[in-house]
């Protein structure tokens, strides 16, 4: 993906989005550290969200190096003493019963909308401040129950079980993996709406807590949306192509699927079919901002100016702000740090 594109979109979210200071900084206190000694006597540390009174979640695997962990806000700490796990889904729910910090209200994962500004709060790199990355949504993948987000916004080691969040400050989703290689990590966060479940499962004192997530399932065994990442941040194009074909085929209405197909087109030079592929993008999300954007730019590619001009309609009824930046993006030379 151009470095280009993103801060484009991502200038226009800043000046076209609102946001609730107040909210965003009780979800800020929300965001606690959980730690713990693993085996050799090491420190095992990642993040955690206070969800009801003396109750935290966050992810399984950030508890399964350690026997007795517990739940920190700079040097005050607090023992954990059970643990409602949910291991394939990755989350599991603590109990500290001296945790005095007030619950983050939650929001809903199914009112999230592609493009929307979203913040990641989280202890990334175990530092003792939560540290916040604004970004935007970029994918919602359907579940049985709650949307499984993809956002821009990032988040390293320790930030594992941290908070995806609303510009209202309401908690939308648990960051929980992410793909790495050459070109730009993804991130995917899993929906607000699996706590449900997960707090009608027993308490446990057992510790340290073992098990594969879903994220950690055999490639081909992955939804297409996980698959296709993979390749996409190794910049592994031929096998995005593969595998994107494979999605369109089984999801043939997913306009994701089509997208991605598009981009690893896009990217093999394979124009007249990404072309394609971003056509039926558009014509089954009409609101996918990045798609037109693709679209247009490949019909640049292929001299094709009748389409370039028709998207500057297509984008004027979404937001007549993103016909100038639309411009702009396909009027850029080489020098604008694309990539």
């Amino acid at each position: 993906m151009k470095l280009l594109l993103t801060v484009f979109i991502a200038l226009l979210s800043t000046t076209a989005q609102a946001y609730n200071q107040q909210a965003l900084m009780d979800a800020y206190f929300g965001v606690v550290m959980i730690r713990g000694y693993n085996e050799d006597g090491g420190m095992a540390y990642g993040s955690g969200v206070v969800v009801a009174d003396h109750t935290v979640v966050t992810n399984c695997h950030v508890l399964r190096a350690t026997k007795q962990p517990w739940v920190s806000r700079g040097e005050d700490t607090y023992p954990i003493t059970t643990v409602r796990a949910d291991v394939w889904h990755d989350l599991c729910l603590v109990t500290a019963p001296s945790l005095p910090l007030k619950p983050v209200v939650r929001g809903n994962s199914y009112a999230l909308m592609r493009g929307q500004e979203i913040s990641a709060i989280g202890h990334s790199n175990g530092v003792p401040a939560p540290i916040t990355s604004i970004g935007e949504i970029q994918g919602l993948y359907s579940t049985p129950s709650g949307n499984m987000i993809r956002s821009s916004a990032k988040f390293l080691m320790g930030a594992s079980g941290s908070g995806l969040f609303d510009m209202d400050g309401k908690l939308v989703g648990i960051n929980t993996f992410k793909t790495a290689g050459y070109g730009r990590s993804i991130h995917f966060a899993l929906p607000v709406e699996w706590l449900e479940t997960l707090e009608k499962m027993p308490a446990s004192t057992e510790f340290p807590v073992r098990g594969k997530a879903l994220w950690e399932e055999d490639e081909d065994k992955k939804p297409y949306y996980m698959q296709a990442a993979v390749p996409e941040s190794r910049q592994d194009w031929a096998n995005m192509e593969k595998i994107s074909a494979q999605w369109t085929q089984h999801e043939t209405s997913n306009a994701d699927a089509w997208f991605s197909l598009g981009l690893a087109e896009q990217s093999l030079k394979q124009f007249d079919a990404a072309a394609t592929a971003y056509q039926k993008a558009v014509s089954l999300d009409g609101q996918f901002v990045e798609a037109w954007f693709r679209r247009g730019e490949v019909a640049q590619q292929l001299g094709d100016s009748k389409t370039v001009k028709d998207i500057e309609s297509e984008l004027q009824k979404i937001d007549p702000l993103l016909v100038s930046v639309y411009q702009n993006y396909l009027s850029c030379e080489k020098n604008c740090q694309k990539q």
